[in-house]
């Protein structure tokens, strides 16, 4: 049976979720699962963010700590919102306790612990969903769509820019500030892990914090993929272009909108123009969409598109990135 989705006024039908973090990217958490009437209680540590929480929501149950909070509430969800360091820990605890988990990108800070959060997911028999928020965007699902039906003929690359004058981190670099979602779409739309990777970094700000990265995939079936990220760049750049022998994609993430480029090389070498068509435009919000997955995911007990697995090969990736450049090789290097 469906997952049921209601306004307040009506009976509570769908399961519930305990929200863990309502900082900066919580509280959207929070607000969504509160609009799907799935929101059972919330967690937050820090005492003026806990006041504005009992003001907006009155009638939601408000912990400090998570174990309470798990241990008090009858929810068969954890989604989890807290600094990273912290997401191994609650997350494991949350597994053993019986709840299903959502945790926000990226689900740990090293590929071990992301494998051993997936193999208690599975011994469990949990649900374990990562928060790669683009992956739920509506022209991401269409661009792999028009991949698979070969609208541009085999894939060969893509190129993504995500670059803006960004809010600078002191521990984490740009990379994976602003360049998990990013992976996370580059395994989605090829379906594989990379074999091959070329770095190339820059720390400006911070001696030891990159702000600005080069990262080159190459996968096994030949494709390439590239991502520049950047917090300190003059205007903000998110787009996408994806690169076929027959044709091409522009994904522009601020207008949302996929144009098809029926462009390319003749054998002779003389240029094909054939024009182009915007094939996809909306603007569906993509966490509302991610946070009925996770509740569909749980109550129909299938697999999350972005589950642990997902995020464990996202860590790996970045993992690798991070040890290219603390070797003692100059910061563009190649990693096998």
């Amino acid at each position: 049976m469906p997952t049921k989705f209601i306004d307040y006024k009506g009976e509570l039908m769908g399961p519930q979720v305990i929200v863990i973090g309502a900082g900066q990217w919580g509280k959207n958490l929070v607000r969504t699962f509160r609009e799907l009437d799935a929101l059972a209680a919330v967690v937050e540590s820090a005492p003026h963010l806990r006041v504005g929480l009992s003001n907006d929501y009155p009638a939601v149950p408000l912990f400090e700590d998570y174990k309470e909070a798990i241990e008090n509430t009858d929810a068969k969800g954890v989604v989890i919102a807290t600094p990273a360091p912290t997401h191994y820990e609650i997350a494991s605890y949350a597994l053993q306790a019986g709840k299903d988990v959502f945790v926000e990108k990226p689900i740990t800070l090293s590929t071990a612990d992301a494998q051993k959060l997936v193999e208690l997911a599975e011994k469990l028999q949990r649900i374990l969903m990562v928060g790669h928020l683009l992956l739920y965007q509506p022209a991401i699902r269409k661009i792999k769509e028009l991949i698979e039906v070969g609208s541009i003929g085999s894939l060969k690359s893509l190129h993504q820019e995500r670059m803006k004058l960004g809010r600078v981190r002191s521990v984490e670099n740009v990379l994976w500030s602003f360049g998990v979602h990013d992976i996370a779409v580059f395994l989605y739309l090829t379906g594989q892990a990379p074999e091959h990777m070329v770095t190339s970094s820059q720390a400006i700000v911070q001696s030891d914090v990159e702000d600005d990265y080069y990262l080159h995939l190459t996968f096994t079936n030949g494709t390439v993929a590239h991502l520049h990220t950047s917090w300190l760049w003059p205007e903000m750049r998110r787009r996408l272009v994806v690169i076929g022998d027959q044709g091409m994609l522009l994904y522009d993430e601020e207008k949302q909108t996929v144009t098809l480029h029926q462009k390319g090389i003749h054998a002779d070498l003389s240029n094909r123009d054939e024009g182009s068509e915007v094939v996809f435009e909306g603007a569906v919000q993509p966490l509302r969409l991610e946070c009925q997955h996770f509740l569909e995911c749980i109550d129909q007990r299938i697999k999350p598109l972005s589950d642990g697995a997902n995020g464990l090969e996202v860590i790996r990736v970045l993992e690798q990135a991070s040890a290219a450049l603390s070797s003692s090789a100059p910061k563009g290097m190649s990693v096998e």
